[in-house]
């Protein structure tokens, strides 16, 4: 995981929002990571000649990689004049038992129920109570399965024990694709989730090349061919049930970020999407149902070159809404844009927050009383680091823009901001960073949703890079998984394009080459070659180190493991040969709360990939 940071996590109610590396492919929902919606990245297919595609599409050749590798070509079309800011349209709050939760995810209805969630060995959990404790203490080790942190002091950072987390979670693993109860893989990228009662309901599109890179994930594809919102329901974050499948006739040559949000007035939930060349609203009875079109807005007043780039959707804890977006060609503006309080079919006055440099993947959440709107870098379908801006009314004024720490390291966990998930429970709350890794299009990796918690310091939010995590949807708690890998871009895919130094390394005489043990990607040293990594604020213990290696004529080639407070540990890749075989470092005793890892040989070629730091 990147540099883990310590954070202070204040159980407040927080705000869910709209907002926009590898193992094998995952199991069924009962095991494999699955969570929230995806809803980030580009918005669109590559548009030809460096404009921007229906939906947000980065223009052809104009994005940079991500981590500032910058690719051939120029950038799309400027972003245009700014739009005049205006009021917020008036809107009253829902009415009883549809009262949206702080920061935006719907919770009509009832109360959450109380009571135990399976466990990820399959055992239900009667009742159980979140432990007390849980967080780190300023620097202190990690906090498991719901026991108090042991406070303390590391060296930089430190990764949070997850809120008081309780033995009674459901794991969620990221770097694979997800299934859900049947068994079948997930398809949701570009939605987001809202809460009705104590039921989370997931929408996203269903895209044709998302099926085709599953089924083979070895290069990417420009398929963004629309087969239909996908609706998913669940009571604990992991396990997902496909409840609906709903395609449009009229959803046009690009259909994608969209959200739902619930009229309180109309008693309708209102789908906002880009398609049919504008913003496509269709509604539903029920937040299951076929939802039905109602209209299409294809000038949108105020918002610079007349539509949106990327957009997500908000639902405050007063019942008002708004699109969260940029605008088009250039996606220079940022706007916050309430929606007509009488039914949500239509747009009010938009107000343009920020501006003067390019943003996509937008999307907002609220915490402790404040506003966070992030953004990715302008990459394509690249992974980004976050960007956010904060303020204190939802229309600003908002401050400076400021990285989220812990993004740099892999790019979010080789993600694009996609959309957040508040968790609210018995014992606590926390918000979920739903992260869009577009590695149909991008070819970067396995899995399209990557969830991670984030962590507080004080105001500031901090992005938690995991592997693997448990997740008490009714505690409102999380814990650090037991298998969490704690290398940071362990798989070489953050960066997709040709580099010498891999985001979350320092490396010398080698770079990334294609065709990876997993993925599009792996290491390759040639000669007298190093790759290798800090791993900081690790909880004190023994781990095991392994990578993929493959080689040809490599003498003096090995995986090591040091600084670490013992005796240097190490295994030779000397014997690798031209096919992939992993390779360990067993009972690496963490004694001081951190650890180098890497590679290295003297003549001849390694390629590495996969590397993993599982604590024992």
């Amino acid at each position: 995981m990147p540099k883990p940071i310590l954070r202070r996590l204040t159980c407040i109610a927080m705000a869910v929002v709209g907002c926009s590396s590898a193992n094998a492919p995952g199991p069924a929902a009962t095991d494999a990571g699955l969570g929230g919606a995806t809803a980030n990245g580009l918005g669109g297919a590559v548009g030809s000649g460096g404009t921007d595609a229906p939906g947000g599409g980065t223009p052809s050749g104009a994005a940079g990689a991500a981590g500032g590798q910058t690719s051939g070509g120029g950038r799309g079309g400027t972003g245009g004049q700014d739009a005049t800011s205006g009021p917020s349209a008036g809107g009253g709050k829902t009415g009883s038992g549809g009262e949206s939760s702080v920061g935006g995810t719907l919770s009509i209805g009832g109360e959450r129920a109380t009571g135990g969630i399976t466990s990820a060995g399959g055992t239900a959990g009667g009742g159980a109570t979140a432990g007390t404790g849980g967080r780190t203490g300023l620097g202190g080790t990690l906090a498991r399965d719901g026991g108090p942190g042991t406070g303390g002091t590391s060296a930089g950072g430190g990764v949070d024990g997850g809120a008081g987390g309780s033995a009674t979670g459901k794991l969620i693993r990221n770097d694979m694709f997800w299934k859900d109860t049947s068994g079948t893989p997930i398809y949701s990228q570009g939605g987001g989730v809202i809460l009705v009662g104590d039921t989370y309901y997931w929408y996203g599109v269903k895209y044709n090349g998302a099926v085709t890179y599953a089924a083979k994930p070895t290069s990417q594809n420009d398929d963004t061919s629309f087969a239909g919102v996908t609706i998913y329901s669940s009571k604990d974050l992991a396990a997902w049930k496909l409840e609906n499948t709903v395609a449009f006739s009229n959803a046009g040559s690009w259909f994608g970020r969209l959200g739902v949000v619930y009229n309180a007035k109309t008693k309708k939930y209102v789908m906002v999407a880009q398609g049919a060349g504008g913003l496509f609203f269709a509604t539903s009875d029920t937040p299951t149902g076929n939802f039905v079109f109602d209209n299409v807005q294809t000038t949108l007043s105020g918002i610079a070159n007349g539509n949106t780039g990327d957009q997500t959707t908000f639902q405050d804890d007063d019942g008002k809404a708004y699109l969260i977006c940029s605008s088009m060609s250039g996606r220079s503006n940022l706007y916050v844009v309430p929606l007509r309080d009488s039914d949500f079919l239509a747009i009010g006055t938009p107000t343009r927050i920020f501006g003067g440099v390019g943003r996509e993947g937008n999307a907002l959440f609220k915490y402790d009383g404040h506003y966070y709107f992030c953004s990715s870098d302008l990459h394509g379908w690249n992974a980004s680091h976050t960007y956010c801006i904060s303020a204190a009314n939802i229309l600003g004024p908002y401050g400076s823009e400021f990285v989220m720490t812990n993004t740099d390291a892999d790019f979010s966990h080789v993600t694009q901001t996609g959309f957040f998930i508040t968790v609210k429970g018995t014992a606590g709350s926390f918000v979920i960073f739903a992260g869009d890794r577009w590695s149909d299009f991008a070819g970067n990796g396995l899995g399209y949703n990557q969830w991670m918690p984030l962590g507080f310091d004080g105001t500031s939010p901090i992005f938690n890079s995991l592997s693997e995590w448990s997740v008490d949807a009714a505690a409102g708690t999380w814990t650090v998984g037991p298998n969490n890998n704690y290398a940071a871009n362990p798989s070489f895919e953050a960066d997709r394009v040709s580099v010498t130094t891999p985001a979350g390394w320092t490396a010398t005489s080698s770079s990334n080459v294609q065709g990876g043990h997993t993925g599009r990607w792996a290491w390759q040293l040639a000669g007298a070659a190093t790759i290798d990594q800090q791993v900081a604020s690790l909880p004190n213990g023994t781990y095991t180190l392994s990578v993929w290696a493959k080689g040809s004529g490599a003498t003096g080639a090995k995986l090591y493991a040091n600084g670490f407070g013992g005796t240097d540990a190490s295994a030779s890749l000397a014997g690798a040969n031209g096919t992939w075989a992993v390779v360990s470092v067993p009972g690496i005793a963490v004694s001081n709360g951190k650890c180098r890892i890497g590679a290295t040989t003297t003549t001849g070629t390694i390629t590495v990939d996969d590397f993993v730091l599982v604590k024992n």
